[in-house]
């Protein structure tokens, strides 16, 4: 009995050996890491919206970003993947199985992407931002923002004043999200600035969101000082009580598409032909002329309380004003601006 033991002995160790080596070179397959490690930290693989598997394994291995593509193909390809290619900004930490690889891309488990929204004065400049941080569908988004009934329906805002939601600042988002998605994360933080006591100071101004808006384009435009933004603001208040047309620049600019390319405005553009002329209407003009920062919007909410009409720019170039309760002595600052302005020969 012991003798045939021993026999079959041989046999019992090349099964052990056999199946050692087939457990190992499972292991090999799906769970030893494949993706390859990057001095500069994590590697991305973007994959958009309509691309196939070719695509993605052509990406993978023009960047290559594994250290095995053919065990990479062997499990994606068993585990049905070339079917269930998601889009999207994946995040390929070192040392990524390759089963963990593919259930990741499969079931589209993507990072998100820390997208600034930055200020623009003119909708098409809207596009144009996104398309350097997101895969965002641009022509869509121009679509959306230029339905009025659309915005009216949905946001309660129209294409004038659509502007005074995309409140500039960081937001969390997938990287080929929709414009619809795109404009609802907008809108979820518009809501969230205004809190109750946000919403009771505009109140208390008797202004509208929109109207607060409207008035810290301006005064975000007039100044990028943080102590004069609120005395800007007050200087337009007073005028708007006292049924003054605000007389505000950079609202003759806008409709020109001279904001961020022109610093003097001549008495010619006082005559143009817009509902944004504050020269010539009353009031408010009907929309943002630039998307307004928090701390612009903070300054019109807490504005300061003075009996001021009037300002102008400091010719020293630091970025402050001069503030005058009268015409007389505002006439001397504004003087003082434009002579410095004539010596440096801006005449635009």
């Amino acid at each position: 009995m012991r003798s045939r033991n021993r026999r079959y002995l041989p046999y019992f160790l090349l099964l052990l050996a056999l199946a050692g080596a087939g457990g190992y070179a499972a292991w090999r397959v799906l769970y030893r890491p494949n993706v390859r490690a990057f001095a500069e930290g994590p590697a991305y693989l973007y994959i958009r919206s309509g691309t196939g598997y070719a695509a993605v394994l052509d990406s993978l291995q023009k960047h290559e970003l594994l250290l095995e593509p053919a065990t990479f193909r062997w499990v994606a390809e068993h585990h049905d993947y070339p079917a269930h290619v998601q889009p999207g900004r994946y995040r390929l930490e070192p040392g990524l199985s390759n089963l963990d690889l593919v259930r990741m891309l499969r079931f589209g488990r993507q990072d998100t992407v820390r997208f600034e929204l930055k200020t623009f004065h003119y909708l098409e400049q809207l596009p144009r931002q996104l398309g350097r941080q997101l895969e965002t569908d641009s022509f869509k988004l121009e679509l959306l923002l230029g339905d009025n009934e659309g915005l009216r329906r949905r946001y309660h805002l129209d294409t004038c004043t659509i502007r005074s939601m995309f409140i500039p600042g960081p937001l969390r988002l997938l990287w080929n999200t929709s414009a619809p998605v795109l404009l609802d994360s907008v809108a979820a933080r518009y809501r969230r600035f205004w809190t109750p006591v946000r919403q009771a100071r505009a109140d208390s101004l008797k202004l509208t969101r929109t109207q607060v808006s409207v008035l810290a384009s301006i005064v975000q435009r007039e100044t990028a000082e943080p102590t004069d933004k609120p005395l800007i603001a007050a200087v337009y208040l007073n005028r708007l009580r006292n049924d003054q047309p605000l007389q505000a620049d950079p609202t003759l600019l806008w409709p020109l598409h001279g904001l961020g390319t022109r610093k003097r405005v001549l008495n010619v553009d006082k005559k143009v032909d817009s509902p944004y002329n504050t020269y010539r209407h009353k009031g408010l003009p009907p929309g943002p002329i630039t998307t307004p920062l928090p701390g612009s919007l903070n300054a019109v909410l807490k504005t300061a309380h003075n009996k001021n009409l009037f300002f102008c720019a400091r010719p020293d170039g630091s970025g402050f004003s001069d503030f005058a309760e009268t015409y007389a002595q505002h006439q001397r600052f504004a003087r003082r601006y434009q002579h410095r302005l004539d010596s440096l020969g801006v005449k635009r």
